[in-house]
């Protein structure tokens, strides 16, 4: 039975995955996400499908080192208006990217990619519908400084599992695919494999 290697440093991801009880180990995928999606929107991939091609380059790249382990990429992608923001680049930016969501809906999307034996084997993407409440730009500064170092490495500059969930008015899909994995397909597909027991 393949070990399962999660191809990301997410704290959250690895978080699921140890509170489900799935025993996996973690090799980061060392690739250059910024110059890849850059390229994919330059060949008019919509930001769905580049957050799939992202999740399998990552799971690809660690799958071509360990081609014995079944390797989970995952991506994130957040479409505003047909325009991706990303992580923000500092505390300003992340001031400037939740007041550009405030009072709007975005959807985010989150996708899984199984790689084993340096080929893709599944395949997951859900799509979230995310309606904001509008913010003060006071209250967006004060969330800014008290969560800055949890939310640096997030796109949107929000975490729905802590304070960031009073930005919301409605959220319309799947929780875990807010948090960066689609977590209840993957289950499934591990249990059919009889990577996990149920």
């Amino acid at each position: 039975m393949p070990v399962l290697c999660l191809a990301s440093g997410s704290e959250i991801r690895a978080e699921l995955l140890r509170n489900a009880h799935v025993p996996f180990e973690v090799a980061k995928a060392r690739i250059d996400e910024e110059t890849a999606r850059h390229a994919m929107q330059a060949e008019g991939l919509s930001p769905r499908d580049i957050s799939d091609h992202l999740a399998e380059l990552k799971a690809l790249r660690v799958s071509a080192r360990a081609p014995e382990k079944l390797v989970l990429g995952c991506d994130q992608i957040l479409e505003l208006d047909g325009t991706i923001l990303t992580k923000p680049a500092d505390s300003a930016d992340a001031c400037e990217q939740i007041l550009r969501l405030s009072g709007r809906e975005h959807r985010l999307h989150s996708a899984a990619v199984l790689a084993e034996d340096n080929r893709p084997v599944w395949r997951f993407t859900e799509t979230v519908r995310m309606k904001m409440r509008t913010l003060s730009e006071s209250y967006v500064d004060s969330y800014v400084t008290r969560n800055w170092d949890q939310i640096r490495y997030c796109v949107g500059a929000y975490q729905l599992e802590s304070e960031g969930v009073r930005f919301f008015e409605r959220v319309d899909g799947d929780f875990f695919s807010v948090l960066g994995l689609p977590l209840l397909p993957l289950l499934d597909h591990l249990a059919l494999r009889g990577v996990i027991e149920t």
